[in-house]
C-alpha cells in the first residue's frame, strides 16, 4: 500500500516501459498439459449459468439502496 498524502511520479523511463508492456502480446506461459486438455473436455457443464449471469446482470443494473445515485 502506498504511503497516504505522499505522491509519485513514476520517470519517462518507467512509463516507457509500461507502454511497451502494454504493447506485448498476451500470451500463455506455457500451453496445457494433457491431463488438463482432458479434464476441461470432460468437465460438467452448468447449464444454468447462463441464466444465472443474466439474472445477476438484471439485479446490478436495478440495485437501489444507500450510496445508489438516483
Amino acid at each position: 500500500m502506498a504511503d497516504e498524502g505522499h505522491e509519485t511520479k513514476p520517470s519517462d523511463a518507467t512509463r516507457a516501459a509500461e507502454e511497451a508492456e502494454s504493447q506485448r502480446a498476451h500470451v500463455p506461459d506455457r500451453a496445457p498439459t494433457d491431463e488438463e486438455t482432458e479434464d476441461a473436455e470432460h468437465a460438467p457443464r452448468d447449464k444454468d449459468a447462463g441464466a444465472h449471469y443474466d439474472e445477476m446482470a438484471k439485479r446490478g443494473a436495478n440495485q437501489q439502496g444507500e450510496g445508489r445515485l438516483p
